[in-house]
């Protein structure tokens, strides 16, 4: 049996993209595009990780994308009965690679090979997951460098053409975990933020914004490592309901929300070089509530500190 860990990364999600999935030292391989989403990056993850290891009878794949797994597992058969449609009737996103993997797994299943997902925490200390994470990152802040780093040496000592993306992108390598050889642009293995300002094209404002929506979206949702990106460590919320809720509480338990949500901001604060706090409206199947959020900075890094909403009368 082949264990491999396959991970995805974007800067700002939608930003920079890498992926990565490894095995070994002698085994591994990464890539990206300039512009993508975590989920695109995860999914090309596992289709590049299948697509190169043709003929293992046995594969694991360790995973810290729900998303993923729950794509494969739960949701793909509805999906393809609903003509590649959600149960809300919009189309599912990332069809292209969603397809792909769907046809390398019957493929693998018809040749009499095996595949199963397992799924790890992220940033959790596994060795596997975490020299992923690496590989995606470094892709990923590649991009941001507008540098095109190693692809890797892949499952048989070559990397095959690149896997599909949607038409928008291009796809290209990224760096080895610790490889010499690599260039000096990308020795570097950033977290998922680090080196990436915000600020650098759109004023802090706009950027708290956009990140604020992209928590509303399905596509962030969906994946509890995307949420967790945004997320400070010690966030806290005061739910519309009443209900106080950790980082953890929330995480657990985070899913699409029931129908699409607008956002329309009231007031932006400065509250310093490195605090935000954006008061907002959430429009949604006629109701609203009162939303504020306080976004804090580091390291060119925004995540939301606390968030508090209220039902309008």
């Amino acid at each position: 049996m082949i264990t491999a860990a396959a991970d995805g990364s974007s800067l700002g999600n939608p930003g920079p993209t890498g992926w990565g999935w490894y095995i070994d030292d002698a085994r591994w391989a990464a890539g990206g595009q300039r512009t993508g989403t975590n989920n695109i990056g995860e999914l090309s993850a596992v289709v590049d990780l299948l697509r190169q290891t043709r003929g293992v009878d046995e594969l694991l794949i360790l995973c810290d994308s729900q998303y993923v797994i729950n794509s494969v597992t739960k949701w793909m058969a509805g999906w393809k009965r609903k003509g590649w449609r959600k149960a809300d009737g919009k189309p599912v996103m990332n069809r292209e690679l969603l397809e792909e993997l769907d046809r390398l797994m019957a493929e693998r299943k018809a040749e009499g090979g095996t595949v199963r997902f397992e799924w790890v925490r992220g940033h959790a200390g596994h060795p596997l997951n975490e020299a992923a994470d690496r590989l995606a990152n470094g892709a990923a802040a590649a991009y941001q460098r507008g540098a095109v780093p190693d692809a890797g040496p892949g499952f048989g000592g070559v990397t095959p053409a690149a896997v599909p993306t949607p038409r928008a992108a291009e796809a290209t390598g990224a760096r080895a975990p610790a490889d010499a050889s690599a260039t000096a642009e990308a020795s570097a293995s950033p977290d998922l933020f680090d080196g990436f300002d915000f600020l650098t094209d759109t004023p802090a404002e706009a950027e708290v914004v956009r990140l604020e929506r992209s928590l509303l979206s399905d596509e962030v949702r969906a994946d509890a490592a995307s949420v967790a990106a945004l997320l400070h460590p010690e966030w806290e919320e005061i739910g519309a309901s009443g209900r106080r809720w950790s980082r953890d509480e929330l995480l657990a338990e985070i899913a699409p929300l029931p129908a699409p949500t607008d956002l329309e901001v009231l007031a932006t604060h400065e509250l310093g070089d490195d605090a935000l706090l954006l008061v907002w409206r959430s429009v949604s199947d006629g109701s609203s509530a009162l939303r504020s959020s306080l976004w804090v900075r580091a390291g060119g890094r925004w995540r939301q500190r606390f968030h508090q909403a209220t039902p309008e009368a």
